[in-house]
């Protein structure tokens, strides 16, 4: 059996982010492979696939929505993911945040799950914290929480392999699937776009980067920086932004949205990156490995799996808000650039390149034919 016909299955293409260039790599590795989606609108789609995604029934009421919100549409996922018309196909990939693995059911091909997380919302009450807005939108999400966790559980054993983009996300699934046989393969970095440049001297600041939601903690770096008097530039946007600014001392500063060269000018200039949030996997922090520049992580989650201490970064113990601050500043106050090698720190980031994705995925699929 060859792997010529292969479906990947994606949730949704609404925005470009890190689960959308794994779909774009995937499509370039099986360049004759079919792109699936609940729904998909221009700006989600990644420039580089083979041809036009195929969505589902959801996609008409996603554009009668006005491509403003696909929120409303997650409880008919499910049934949308297991009446997808695969065709005559050697396997399928599927790229899983909550209801993706659902395919399983609409084929009787191998199925190879690339968990991005179990749906950590679903399984986290923590995570589902003020997000309802209001008694009965809380309570809608604890309805379709139930679900979610339903859908995962009944899919798990159906899966052929079972593929988790960090270590942290290999124990969700072993806690929340009961699958303990999960093949870590970490997510494609684009170590081509971000380089190291000699000639960039570092400059006294430290990078914050990325978007600024909830979970990601900006508020943490802020408030560290604040409490150490160390300069702090953001380099993003979200709805945390505001808040962000409220807590912020007189040497941070918040530049919204960069383009790509001056993305990469920061992180070649910064003294270092700061990941105060518990990532499934991080790819920000080996973006600026990449260019040669270490990191200082919470030492949770992905970062666990690409903050080396001593070689790419440091690592910040876990504890209550107050103690995180407080570990952050004491980092950044004896932090020294020049303990580390940038030529290092790059090898080390060209171990998690887009072709060593590509190159680990397609081992993935040649053992399952």
């Amino acid at each position: 059996m060859t792997t010529d016909r292969v479906a990947i299955v994606h949730e949704r293409l609404t925005e470009i982010a890190g689960s959308e260039h794994v779909i774009e790599q995937l499509a370039l590795q099986w360049p004759e492979s079919q792109v699936y989606a609940a729904v998909a609108r221009a700006q989600g789609i990644p420039k580089n696939l083979p041809r036009p995604p195929k969505t589902t029934f959801l996609d008409r009421g996603y554009k009668a929505l006005g491509e403003r919100s696909y929120a409303p549409l997650l409880p008919l996922m499910p049934t949308a993911f297991r009446h997808l018309k695969l065709g005559d196909i050697d396997a399928a990939i599927v790229s899983h945040h909550a209801f993706a693995t659902q395919a399983v059911f609409a084929t009787d091909a191998p199925v190879v799950a690339y968990v991005h997380s179990p749906a950590r919302w679903a399984w986290d009450p923590a995570l589902r914290a003020g997000e309802g807005g209001g008694k009965a939108g809380a309570a809608i999400l604890t309805a379709l929480s139930a679900v979610a966790r339903k859908c995962e559980i009944a899919a798990a054993p159906k899966l052929r392999t079972v593929v988790a983009n960090s270590s942290a996300v290999a124990d969700r699934i072993s806690n929340w699937w009961g699958r303990d046989d999960a093949v870590v393969v970490h997510p494609p970095v684009d170590t081509e776009g971000f380089t190291p440049d000699a000639s960039v001297e570092r400059e006294d600041f430290f990078l914050l980067a990325g978007r600024l939601v909830p979970y990601k903690r900006p508020d943490i770096a802020v408030k560290a920086a604040a409490a150490a008097n160390i300069k702090l530039v953001v380099a993003g946007d979200g709805r945390a932004m505001n808040a962000c600014r409220e807590l912020a001392g007189p040497n941070t500063t918040f530049l919204g949205r960069v383009s790509h060269e001056d993305l990469l000018g920061l992180h070649r200039r910064a003294r270092g990156l700061l990941m105060p949030g518990v990532e499934d996997f991080g790819i920000v922090p080996v973006e600026t490995m990449a260019t040669g520049t270490p990191v200082i992580a919470l030492g949770e989650g992905g970062a666990l799996d690409t903050v080396v201490p001593g070689v790419s970064g440091r690592l910040v113990a876990s504890g209550s808000d107050e103690e995180v601050v407080d570990g952050f500043a004491a980092a950044m106050s004896s932090f020294d650039p020049s303990a580390f090698d940038r030529h290092e720190i790059r090898a080390w980031a060209e171990g998690f390149s887009r072709a060593n994705f590509r190159a680990k995925m397609q081992g993935v699929l040649d053992d399952i034919v």
